[in-house]
């Protein structure tokens, strides 16, 4: 009788080329993708090796992180006023040519964000593996793939060999049980973990995620919640494909098609963990009584429910922790045992490729309809990728964000990276539907505040930090 096996165990087995003992193993890539900021160095290095790509017809590139995201007309093209990212997407183009790498590039009509386009496209599939110089690739694991992000030395290695070393990590069963309440989001699940375990709660594992809460959840909130995997430490996060997983496959570009659809559903459904299967870590986290979750400090981890109270220094007996938030707080210039509510916001970010997908979007305008920003904060709404976009447009949530004031932008990563003037001021406050909040992250001296897009635009609406469950909708 063979032992139970996990989710991670079945792909990880299923794509070993060499495993030797002590020694990383060898992992089969079944999808590489590329953008332009991680890539550039890779290439040169195959050049001056002499080297091919080895499977270009596996790698997949598109340009998100250094594009302007203002809107322009059809006819007029993006002008890159920034000088290096101008030379980092005619780089990723060129390189892409001389390779033979499919590019969805500046005049793409499916360019976007990569860890949006992916499963739109329908290239990010169940029990395959996927990686890209970008530590968000973790996304791709709602749908059943192994998916981590990988540093540019890895790159040049997988485009030369479509392979890459890796020690085996181990396994972290991630349980949410119950029924979301109202106003809360699977970002606030996520965030609401990783204020649990801490930023390197993860470190050395791969999580997956379980339980009733993640079952009932669309795809495209479990990319929210695989996305910030890497945010608690962990390797990457995976959500065991199911007939959700399956529906919003079918049908798409590169998903299987006919008689191969019905034999890629059959293997799919070998995929989810044995019953009996042993995992290195697990923890539960009921969500019955879960709130929006909203960070106050300069990392993931520093989060709390909106209604809670930011921790006070003094109340954190670990000498090296007190001084990290002491140091956290000083920089938010905000104080330790006050609530966040009503703490001015400058700048409310819906985007990046955490909450940019279309979902994220219909709920903001259902929940900005009728209502307008607040004078004095600026609100940017940017789709994550140019399919995103024409969707939206197509339904009118353009013109109901527009309407209540805010900016309707082209598919990027914008403010997520801070390029290409999407920024923060120094001083400036932001709530952002972004992933990452370290110092300067959305531009020096900005200082940003994670949340859902439902207390984005809520705070958006009032102009300082609101729990959404106020809101009148």
């Amino acid at each position: 009788m063979s032992t139970p096996q996990t989710l991670f165990d079945k792909i990880w087995q299923s794509h070993i080329v060499v495993d030797e003992e002590n020694a990383p193993s060898v992992l089969y890539i079944d999808l590489h993708l590329v953008h332009e900021v991680t890539s550039p160095q890779a290439f040169s290095g195959l050049r001056e090796r002499g080297l091919s790509v080895h499977r270009p017809d596996r790698t997949v590139a598109t340009m998100d992180h250094s594009l302007p995201t203002q809107l322009v007309s059809d006819n007029r093209p993006i002008t890159v006023k920034d000088k290096i990212a101008a030379i980092q997407l005619d780089r990723l183009a060129t390189n892409c040519e001389d390779f033979g790498i499919t590019l969805y590039g500046l005049d793409n009509p499916h360019r976007g964000i990569v860890h949006v386009i992916g499963p739109e496209l329908g290239l990010t599939q169940p029990g395959s593996t996927i990686v890209c110089g970008d530590s968000h690739t973790s996304t791709h694991g709602a749908f059943g793939a192994l998916a981590f992000g990988i540093g540019t030395s890895e790159v040049e290695h997988v485009l030369a060999t479509q392979s890459l070393l890796q020690y085996r990590p181990k396994t972290y069963k991630v349980n949410f049980e119950g029924d979301l309440p109202v106003g809360v989001t699977a970002k606030d699940m996520i965030l609401a973990l990783i204020a649990k375990i801490g930023v390197g709660g993860g470190t050395g594992h791969v999580f997956e995620f379980t339980g009733t809460a993640v079952s009932q959840l669309s795809m495209e909130a479990r990319m929210t919640l695989c996305n910030m995997s890497i945010e608690g430490g962990a390797r990457a996060g995976l959500v065991a494909p199911d007939d959700t997983t399956f529906d919003y496959l079918k049908g798409r570009e590169f998903a299987p098609q006919g008689d191969a659809w019905d034999e890629a559903v059959a293997y799919w459904r070998t995929l989810p963990s044995d019953e009996g299967a042993v995992y290195d870590k697990e923890v539960t986290i009921s969500v019955a009584d879960m709130e929006p979750m909203i960070t106050y400090g300069t990392h993931p981890g520093m989060g709390m429910g909106i209604s809670q109270q930011v921790p006070s220094p003094a109340n954190v007996a670990d000498i090296n922790e007190r001084a990290a938030l002491q140091k956290a707080l000083e920089y938010m210039d905000i104080e330790g045992g006050r609530p966040l509510i009503g703490q001015k916001v400058d700048v409310v970010f819906l985007g990046s490729c955490t909450n940019s997908r279309i979902s994220d979007l219909r709920q903001a305008a259902s929940f900005i309809d009728g209502h307008t920003v607040a004078a004095h904060t600026r609100m940017m709404v940017v789709p994550g990728s140019e399919d995103v976009r024409r969707q939206a447009e197509a339904e009118g949530l353009d013109k109901i964000f527009t309407a209540a004031g805010a900016e309707w932008r082209t598919a990027g990563c914008s403010m997520c990276i801070a390029m290409n003037g999407d920024q923060l001021q120094p001083g400036q406050y932001a709530v952002s539907t972004s992933n990452r909040n370290f110092e300067g992250r959305q531009g020096k001296g900005g200082r940003s505040f994670l949340a859902s897009p439902l207390t984005a635009v809520a705070t958006a609406v009032n102009g300082a930090v609101t729990d959404p469950r106020t809101m009148n909708k």
